[in-house]
């Protein structure tokens, strides 16, 4: 399906501003100044409260976290979120305005987490980081004025995956409880043959090519990427995981793997919503406001959160 009209001028126009997005990626520092470009336009909403901070990570290593608070009252909510930009992309500011948004949406507190990018920090460690922020923010619920037993991971991309993962890992470890997982467009597979991969166009923002550089970049070994940590789509059993919500969109390489990853939660048991966009673009959510289609999406994604959280 072609993308719908108001997109058309959005892509048109990032198309004509940065050039090279369609191209070929040759190294991580230039996509980086494209992506930091691409991001620093996007506007940042008021929240009450926002405090950065160094929380400590496994093997002493301490990882960044913005939290955002959408007001003064307790026993909020609390999302763990994970950026997109496949692993080697984006940071804290790349996704500040969607957490912000997030966090007056949900009415919940966001903590955004700047976990180790590849190639410098190659899998597992950005898989390390989303672990330890959530058991974190567990652990510290009372202290930020959050209600640990609402407590959500959730992410976009590659920030999605890093939310499905981290998803296994608590229920493979037993902590902390989880209430619910968000996955937008998530990469949960390395199949570059799936029918979404095969139709994928320039309209998609993000093509087969990016996809295979970004997995080259985090995970070189073959034989990583097939475990559940990377992929999550292969783990042997998704069954007890938390109550999930899949965002999918028609212009997009992942979109057949998001679609797989919630029919097997469905097929484990797991309550599984769907939420499919199909005239929208890879990577929409953080500009979603500029884009009247995208913006219904995502307030009907956040209601479907609210509605998790009670």
């Amino acid at each position: 399906m072609p993308l719908h009209p108001e997109a058309e001028p959005f892509v048109a126009r990032a198309r004509e501003q940065f050039p090279d997005l369609g191209g070929e990626v040759t190294d991580a520092a230039t996509a980086r100044r494209l992506s930091a470009a691409r991001s620093s336009r996007r506007p940042r909403p008021e929240v009450e409260r926002t405090e950065d901070r160094l929380i400590p990570g496994s093997y002493g290593v301490e990882v960044p976290v913005r939290i955002h608070w959408p007001s003064t009252a307790t026993a909020l909510p609390m999302i763990v979120y994970f950026h997109g930009g496949g692993w080697v992309l984006g940071d804290l500011d790349s996704h500040d305005g969607l957490a912000r948004t997030m966090a007056n949406a949900a009415e919940a507190i966001v903590i955004s987490v700047d976990y180790r990018l590849a190639p410098e920090h190659r899998y597992p460690a950005a898989v390390e980081d989303a672990y330890s922020a959530t058991v974190w923010a567990a652990e510290h619920a009372a202290e930020l004025g959050g209600d640990a037993t609402r407590l959500v991971v959730a992410g976009d991309s590659a920030g999605g995956n890093l939310a499905a993962v981290t998803a296994l890992q608590c229920q493979e470890r037993g902590t902390p409880d989880l209430a619910f997982q968000l996955l937008i467009y998530p990469i949960t597979d390395h199949d570059f043959t799936t029918e979404s991969y095969v139709d994928s166009s320039l309209d998609c923002m993000l093509t087969k090519q990016h996809m295979m550089w970004f997995w080259d970049e985090y995970a070189p070994d073959l034989e990583v990427r097939d475990h559940p940590h990377a992929s999550p789509l292969r783990a042997d059993d998704l069954t007890g995981l938390p109550p999930a919500h899949v965002l999918t969109v028609g212009m997009d390489p992942l979109r057949t793997e998001g679609r797989r990853y919630a029919e097997r939660l469905k097929e484990a048991g797991v309550p599984t919503s769907t939420q499919h966009c199909p005239g929208l673009f890879h990577g929409f959510a953080p500009d979603s406001e500029q884009i009247p289609v995208a913006a219904e999406a995502m307030r009907e994604l956040f209601a479907v959160l609210r509605a998790a959280l009670g």
